[in-house]
């Protein structure tokens, strides 16, 4: 039995097949671009994120033909809006990062509607999710109130678009874990809420059907891609849940990091929890055993800050930027803060910029490109220490994964911020593995991805110093904060 698993993520698509094994038989990749029209605006052409999955899928297909079923694994937090009757969507993709409902949030939390919101969904109202993206869209693009009247308007996260294109507009849903990322849909109930989307000015009218992760979908359609018609599409998992069930996590304890465009720090946690520590409650995912929730921490710019001090700095890529890091012992006293899209968890500050600060006349390119690797883990240790402090005790440790988590330089700094051991998956595309696995486990294959196979990092820094460099961060943290 083979899987192809679907990695649809910010930077680029990716498409494995995988085998019952957990095997990777066979990869594709095209790479995708991100707009940024106006400050704190990000996006994406919905046709564009469409066109690369059926590149990929065609390349596994040529040289391997049909899989016995599809799963699909997505960045989050995404909002793509279409006309159900033409299958062409109807604006570019507010994508994650994008904060153009900054006021409009910051109103609703200075109206006192914060704790409604946390209370059913878990989120902390942010630009980030895409409640207030939908809104936007009504308001701002103008044949969407009409297709909303007529009944043909569509709004759903990635997997949505991917589901209806791949079933020819057969099929419009989405599953619980990415449904829980929306701020519209209530975790203990397990719908869309009216309430929410009433609150944000939005509307559940144009919203998929939420199904569990694991569900067979729909099928493939005649012409739709390179596949023929009638290959099932088994599982469907926002990309940060599916990398902790890739890293084989099915009980509270082990907390995973994604090192991707943005970070994501996720754990499970025995029932529906909330946070006090600017972090997130969310579904994890739902499957036979069913619900499974986790505590979450997301970070906005993570790895995209070594691809941005790259441009600055005249390098060729992050690769090189790290190259040039290690030529000096440390960062000179120079701390970069990333805040290039404000600050996400714990911090969560819409109005934070980006800062360097601890110039000196000694200071040369190599520090900069230290202190962004360096800010890279000072971000996730930041999340990390905010997770303890809501379950209450210490954890074990970090099981990494993503692009940026295979380099060694980068894992081992972030072993010593967090002063614990850090194991990163040598297997980088840990998100469509679990994903693939859960399609097999609801074919009735058992079977786990292949995520044994691990490199560990272990601190090896004096806990004076540690703290020292922690301190400096928080300093220039609270600078970055101030405007």
């Amino acid at each position: 039995m083979r899987v192809l698993a679907i990695d649809q993520g910010t930077t680029n698509t990716k498409a494995l097949l995988v085998d019952a094994t957990g095997q990777v038989i066979a990869r594709a990749s095209a790479p995708m671009t991100t707009q940024y029209p106006h400050p704190g605006w990000a996006e994406q052409s919905a046709s564009d994120i469409w066109a690369s999955v059926q590149t990929v899928i065609a390349a596994i297909v040529r040289d391997h033909g049909t899989p016995d079923a599809i799963a699909i694994a997505n960045q989050r937090e995404t909002l793509v809006v279409w006309d159900a009757a033409t299958s062409q969507p109807i604006c570019p993709v507010p994508i994650w990062q994008c904060r153009r409902t900054a006021e409009a949030c910051a109103a609703l939390i200075e109206a006192g509607h914060d704790a409604q919101v946390v209370a059913a969904t878990g989120l902390g109202i942010n630009p980030l999710f895409p409640a207030s993206k939908l809104a936007w869209v009504l308001d701002n693009v103008a044949e969407a109130r009409g297709l909303l009247a007529q009944g043909r308007l569509r709004a759903g996260t990635v997997d949505a678009w991917l589901l209806w294109n791949l079933t020819g507009g057969a099929v419009f849903a989405t599953d619980h874990s990415n449904a829980s990322r929306t701020q519209l849909f209530d975790t203990r109930s397990l719908q869309f809420s009216d309430d929410l989307a009433n609150l944000f000015g939005a509307t559940t009218a144009c919203l998929p059907q939420a199904l569990p992760s694991d569900s067979r979908f729909g099928e493939t359609a005649t012409g739709a891609t390179a596949l023929p018609a009638g290959v099932p599409i088994h599982a469907m998992m926002g990309d940060s849940h599916a990398a902790l069930y890739g890293h084989g996590v099915r009980a509270p304890g082990t907390v995973k990091a994604t090192y991707g465009t943005g970070s994501s720090l996720m754990t499970l946690t025995p029932g529906r929890v909330g946070s006090a520590n600017g972090l997130s409650g969310t579904i994890a995912w739902t499957d036979q055993h069913g619900t499974s929730h986790a505590l979450e921490g997301n970070i906005t710019v993570s790895a995209q800050a070594a691809a941005f001090m790259a441009g600055l700095l005249g390098r060729n890529g992050a690769a090189d930027l790290s190259d040039l890091a290690q030529t000096v012992p440390d960062a000179g006293g120079v701390v970069f803060v990333p805040a290039l899209a404000g600050l996400g968890a714990p911090h969560w500050d819409d109005h934070a910029t980006g800062l360097i600060t601890g110039l000196t006349h000694s200071t040369t390119p190599a520090h900069l490109a230290r202190a962004t690797l360096e800010a890279i883990a000072q971000q996730i240790a930041d999340v990390f220490e905010a997770m303890e402090r809501d379950i209450g005790h210490g954890l074990s440790g970090l099981r990494a994964d993503g692009g940026a988590s295979g380099n060694a330089f980068l894992m081992q700094i972030q072993a010593d911020l967090l002063s614990k051991s850090v194991l990163r998956s040598d297997i980088e595309e840990v998100g469509a593995l679990g994903v693939s696995a859960m399609a097999m486990a609801a074919m009735g294959e058992a079977t786990e991805p292949m995520t044994d196979a691990a490199t560990p990092f272990q601190p090896q820094i004096a806990p004076a110093a540690r703290a020292t460099w922690r301190k400096q961060w928080a300093s220039a943290v609270s600078r970055a904060r101030m405007g």
